[in-house]
Protein backbone atom coordinates (compact mmCIF):
# COMPACT_ATOMS: atom_id res chain seq x y z
CA UNK A 1 0.00 0.00 0.00
CA UNK A 2 1.51 3.48 -0.94
CA UNK A 3 1.12 5.66 1.50
CA UNK A 4 2.28 9.17 0.50
CA UNK A 5 -0.33 11.15 -2.20
CA UNK A 6 -0.14 14.29 -3.72
CA UNK A 7 -1.60 16.20 -6.70
CA UNK A 8 -0.46 18.75 -8.74
CA UNK A 9 -2.89 20.52 -10.49
CA UNK A 10 -2.28 22.49 -13.91
CA UNK A 11 -3.82 25.53 -13.78
CA UNK A 12 -1.89 27.82 -16.47
CA UNK A 13 -2.30 28.16 -19.42
CA UNK A 14 -4.12 31.50 -21.57
CA UNK A 15 -7.47 29.95 -22.67
CA UNK A 16 -7.01 30.88 -26.42
CA UNK A 17 -10.43 28.89 -27.62
CA UNK A 18 -12.60 30.90 -24.79
CA UNK A 19 -11.30 34.20 -26.11
CA UNK A 20 -8.93 34.28 -22.88
CA UNK A 21 -11.15 35.08 -20.25
CA UNK A 22 -9.81 32.43 -17.19
CA UNK A 23 -11.02 29.54 -17.72
CA UNK A 24 -10.48 28.11 -14.43
CA UNK A 25 -12.61 30.79 -12.75
CA UNK A 26 -15.77 29.96 -14.81
CA UNK A 27 -18.41 28.57 -13.19
CA UNK A 28 -20.40 24.88 -13.30
CA UNK A 29 -22.41 23.42 -11.26
CA UNK A 30 -21.75 25.97 -8.28
CA UNK A 31 -17.90 25.44 -8.45
CA UNK A 32 -15.72 27.23 -10.39
CA UNK A 33 -13.45 24.33 -12.75
CA UNK A 34 -10.66 24.74 -10.49
CA UNK A 35 -12.54 24.19 -7.14
CA UNK A 36 -14.46 21.23 -8.91
CA UNK A 37 -10.73 19.92 -9.51
CA UNK A 38 -9.08 20.97 -6.06
CA UNK A 39 -12.19 19.21 -3.77
CA UNK A 40 -11.11 16.13 -5.81
CA UNK A 41 -8.25 15.54 -4.47
CA UNK A 42 -8.39 17.43 -1.51
CA UNK A 43 -7.02 14.30 0.65
CA UNK A 44 -3.87 14.93 -0.98
CA UNK A 45 -0.60 16.24 0.86
CA UNK A 46 0.06 18.42 -0.80
CA UNK A 47 -1.90 19.89 -3.07
CA UNK A 48 0.34 21.61 -5.66
CA UNK A 49 -1.53 24.50 -7.86
CA UNK A 50 0.57 25.21 -10.74
CA UNK A 51 -0.58 28.77 -12.30
CA UNK A 52 -1.59 32.10 -11.22
CA UNK A 53 -3.33 32.39 -7.90
CA UNK A 54 -6.73 32.28 -7.48
CA UNK A 55 -9.72 31.35 -4.60
CA UNK A 56 -9.83 27.97 -3.75
CA UNK A 57 -11.58 25.88 -1.62
CA UNK A 58 -8.84 23.74 0.13
CA UNK A 59 -5.65 24.39 1.35
CA UNK A 60 -3.10 24.47 -1.26
CA UNK A 61 0.91 25.25 -2.34
CA UNK A 62 1.30 27.78 -5.13
CA UNK A 63 3.87 27.30 -7.73
CA UNK A 64 4.54 28.68 -11.08
CA UNK A 65 6.31 27.45 -14.52
CA UNK A 66 9.30 29.34 -15.69
CA UNK A 67 8.91 31.43 -17.60
CA UNK A 68 4.93 31.40 -16.39
CA UNK A 69 2.85 30.21 -19.71
CA UNK A 70 5.68 28.01 -20.97
CA UNK A 71 3.47 24.93 -21.01
CA UNK A 72 1.86 21.87 -19.05
CA UNK A 73 5.37 19.80 -19.08
CA UNK A 74 6.96 22.77 -17.67
CA UNK A 75 4.08 23.23 -15.04
CA UNK A 76 4.47 19.83 -14.14
CA UNK A 77 8.24 20.13 -13.75
CA UNK A 78 7.29 23.40 -11.38
CA UNK A 79 4.68 21.15 -9.21
CA UNK A 80 6.66 18.52 -8.70
CA UNK A 81 9.43 20.77 -7.30
CA UNK A 82 6.86 21.19 -4.32
CA UNK A 83 6.58 17.11 -3.62
CA UNK A 84 8.60 16.45 -0.51
CA UNK A 85 8.44 13.02 -0.92
CA UNK A 86 10.45 10.72 -3.45
CA UNK A 87 8.40 7.46 -3.67
CA UNK A 88 4.58 7.71 -3.32
CA UNK A 89 1.91 8.35 -5.91
CA UNK A 90 1.32 11.71 -7.17
CA UNK A 91 -2.04 12.93 -9.03
CA UNK A 92 -1.30 14.96 -12.33
CA UNK A 93 -4.47 17.08 -13.61
CA UNK A 94 -5.59 19.29 -15.93
CA UNK A 95 -7.85 21.72 -13.83
CA UNK A 96 -10.67 21.91 -16.42
CA UNK A 97 -12.30 18.93 -15.68
CA UNK A 98 -15.40 19.43 -13.66
CA UNK A 99 -16.74 15.94 -13.64
CA UNK A 100 -13.85 15.33 -11.94
CA UNK A 101 -14.42 13.44 -8.22
CA UNK A 102 -12.72 12.07 -5.35
CA UNK A 103 -14.32 8.86 -6.46
CA UNK A 104 -12.50 9.02 -9.93
CA UNK A 105 -9.38 9.78 -8.16
CA UNK A 106 -9.32 6.81 -6.13
CA UNK A 107 -9.78 4.46 -9.24
CA UNK A 108 -6.86 5.95 -10.46
CA UNK A 109 -4.81 5.46 -7.37
CA UNK A 110 -5.98 1.99 -7.58
CA UNK A 111 -4.94 1.55 -10.62
CA UNK A 112 -1.28 2.96 -10.29
CA UNK A 113 -0.85 1.20 -7.18
CA UNK A 114 -1.20 -2.02 -9.21
CA UNK A 115 0.21 -0.75 -12.71
CA UNK A 116 2.85 1.84 -12.08
CA UNK A 117 0.73 4.55 -13.97
CA UNK A 118 -2.63 5.68 -15.73
CA UNK A 119 -3.40 8.23 -17.76
CA UNK A 120 -1.57 11.86 -19.01
CA UNK A 121 -3.19 14.93 -17.67
CA UNK A 122 -5.45 13.09 -15.60
CA UNK A 123 -3.86 10.28 -14.18
CA UNK A 124 -2.35 9.05 -10.95
CA UNK A 125 1.52 8.20 -11.71
CA UNK A 126 4.13 7.03 -9.46
CA UNK A 127 6.58 10.81 -8.18
CA UNK A 128 9.86 9.31 -8.76
CA UNK A 129 8.77 7.62 -12.35
CA UNK A 130 8.15 11.03 -13.24
CA UNK A 131 10.89 12.50 -11.52
CA UNK A 132 13.08 10.04 -13.34
CA UNK A 133 11.56 10.35 -16.89
CA UNK A 134 11.33 14.49 -16.97
CA UNK A 135 13.57 15.23 -19.85
CA UNK A 136 15.51 18.22 -19.12
CA UNK A 137 14.36 20.63 -21.32
CA UNK A 138 10.67 21.50 -20.21
CA UNK A 139 10.12 24.99 -21.63
CA UNK A 140 7.25 24.83 -24.53
CA UNK A 141 7.53 20.93 -25.21
CA UNK A 142 4.69 18.88 -24.83
CA UNK A 143 3.27 16.37 -22.32
CA UNK A 144 4.11 13.72 -24.52
CA UNK A 145 8.06 14.20 -24.23
CA UNK A 146 7.85 12.95 -20.87
CA UNK A 147 4.31 10.38 -20.39
CA UNK A 148 4.78 8.93 -24.02
CA UNK A 149 7.55 6.58 -23.19
CA UNK A 150 5.79 5.75 -19.84
CA UNK A 151 3.11 3.26 -21.09
CA UNK A 152 -0.34 4.01 -19.10
CA UNK A 153 -2.36 1.67 -17.91
CA UNK A 154 -5.95 3.12 -19.22
CA UNK A 155 -8.75 3.40 -16.58
CA UNK A 156 -12.12 3.93 -18.31
CA UNK A 157 -14.17 6.93 -17.64
CA UNK A 158 -17.75 6.77 -15.61
CA UNK A 159 -19.67 9.57 -17.81
CA UNK A 160 -18.01 13.15 -18.26
CA UNK A 161 -15.55 12.60 -15.40
CA UNK A 162 -13.09 13.06 -18.50
CA UNK A 163 -14.54 15.65 -19.91
CA UNK A 164 -12.69 18.65 -19.89
CA UNK A 165 -13.92 22.48 -21.07
CA UNK A 166 -12.08 24.12 -23.86
CA UNK A 167 -14.80 26.16 -25.32
CA UNK A 168 -18.24 27.75 -24.19
CA UNK A 169 -19.87 24.92 -25.97
CA UNK A 170 -18.33 22.28 -23.69
CA UNK A 171 -19.03 24.67 -20.10
CA UNK A 172 -22.52 24.77 -21.53
CA UNK A 173 -23.15 21.20 -22.74
CA UNK A 174 -20.77 20.02 -18.86
CA UNK A 175 -23.08 22.46 -17.01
Amino acid sequence: MVDEFAAVVLAGGSSRRLGGVDKLALSTGGRTLLAHTALAVRDADPVVVVGPRRPVPVPVRWAREDPPGSGPLAGLHAGLEEVPFERGLVAVLAADHPGLSAGTVARLRAAAAESGAVQWLLGVWPVDVLRAAMPEQVRDRPVRALFGALHPAHVPAVGAEAADVDTPQDLHRLG
